[in-house]
């Protein structure tokens, strides 16, 4: 069965005007990666929405494991 991705998985703490480090943890795994970003727009789209989507979802997590 496949684990869907929701906002719980990921950690937001402010770090300083403009900039956010993120969390994300597997919830398959429980792995953990972390990535500082200043894409506020990405930040409004998720931690800040009520319902945030899917797709804008997979662009963190996608950010945090790249770094």
């Amino acid at each position: 069965m496949k684990t869907k991705i929701s906002i719980s998985d990921f950690h937001f703490k402010f770090s300083g005007y403009g900039h956010y480090i993120v969390t994300y943890t597997s919830p398959k795994t429980g792995k953990q990666w972390k990535a500082t970003t200043t894409n506020m727009p990405l930040i409004d789209e998720t931690k800040n929405a009520e319902t945030p989507k899917i797709k804008d979802l997979i662009r963190l997590k996608f950010m945090c494991k790249k770094k």
